[in-house]
């Protein structure tokens, strides 16, 4: 039973997990009457298109009725800071806005990103705390400032139905960006993975180290071609630096980290896998994500089911 979910420790046994997410996915209409006369309100501070269709189709598989607040552009302007003199365009702030958002809801799913200028505001998680110590109502993460676990859990769902070995080689790599992107993703995929007991290997240029306690136990590799020998599943994915001085910043976007089909070579056959959006020719070739090995639609489809997963079980907490 949880009343929040924001990382993996809120899943509770991993592997029940994922055999419930599978059960939820051969009949997604079993449980319709949990979330009768039950609202869900999604709130966004930031852009969403898997997250917002796959989490509003999850609750509505449950049978609830769906609100979604796009907080910069259907609603007032929020100030998130306590102490601030509210002198300019934000009228409203969090503290009120909150309280107000929970009359109306018997549940809330927020998102909102890192601002990759302040590492301690971003990794103290401030936005997502207060909505689950002044909402009144259970709050579940839609990738806040340090991790996505809806994407993560959506992730082991799929590296699970691809698997063709107990123990797969799975590799996450870094690859170029033109843009500063938050750690939230490869965060919490390093954790996520980390539960299990797959072969777990991070490689990127030096200068992007990982907070060690999202990296725990997965080796380290900077050497790509060395990282990728072998490898069952190659997880593609950008992120800013996170150690000072340099949090938040574009160190490289060196195009021999793109991957491509030579990288591929290297696998055992590797599955492709990218959370998405992605940068096509960036990230990964064309030919690469076109690939018949590239699994980043059943993936994002995923999404719905470990959406689902975890709405059904916050629900079952609230009887």
């Amino acid at each position: 039973m949880i009343n929040k979910f924001t990382c993996v420790d809120d899943i509770g046994d991993i592997r029940s997990a994922v055999e419930e997410a599978l059960e939820i996915k051969r009949d997604r209409f079993a449980y319709t009457e949990l979330g009768r006369n039950r609202t869900l309100l999604m709130i966004f501070f930031n852009s969403s298109l898997r997250t917002r269709l796959s989490t509003q189709k999850a609750a509505m598989n449950l049978g609830m009725n769906v609100i979604v607040l796009d907080v910069n552009q259907g609603a007032w302007k929020l100030e998130t800071e306590r102490g601030v003199v509210m002198d300019g365009d934000k009228p409203e702030h969090l503290l009120e806005a909150i309280p107000v958002m929970g009359c109306f809801c018997d549940m809330i799913g927020v998102r909102s990103f890192a601002g990759l200028t302040d590492k301690k505001a971003d990794y103290e998680e401030r936005v997502i705390k207060q909505f689950i110590k002044y909402s009144g109502k259970p709050v579940f993460s839609m990738e806040a400032a340090t991790r996505h676990p809806l994407q993560s859990f959506a992730d082991l769902i799929t590296i699970e139905e691809f698997k063709t070995k107990s123990r797969p080689k799975v590799v996450m790599t870094w690859a170029p960006h033109p843009k500063a992107l938050p750690q939230a993703v490869p965060n919490s995929f390093a954790e996520w993975m980390n539960r299990t007991d797959y072969e777990f290997v991070i490689t990127h240029p030096e200068g992007y180290e990982l907070d060690p306690k999202f990296v725990g136990r997965a080796k380290v590799e900077y050497d790509r071609d060395k990282a990728f020998e072998g490898a069952d599943f190659v997880y593609a994915k950008n992120w800013s630096a996170y150690a000072d001085p340099n949090y938040g910043k574009v160190l490289s976007i060196d195009p021999r980290w793109t991957v491509d089909s030579a990288a591929m070579a290297l696998t055992d056959n590797a599955y492709f896998m990218h959370c998405l959006p992605v940068r096509r020719n960036m990230i990964v070739t064309d030919e690469v994500i076109e690939s018949d090995r590239s699994i980043v639609i059943p993936e994002a489809a995923n999404r719905e089911i470990s959406a689902q997963t975890v709405i059904k079980r916050l629900l079952e907490s609230m009887k």
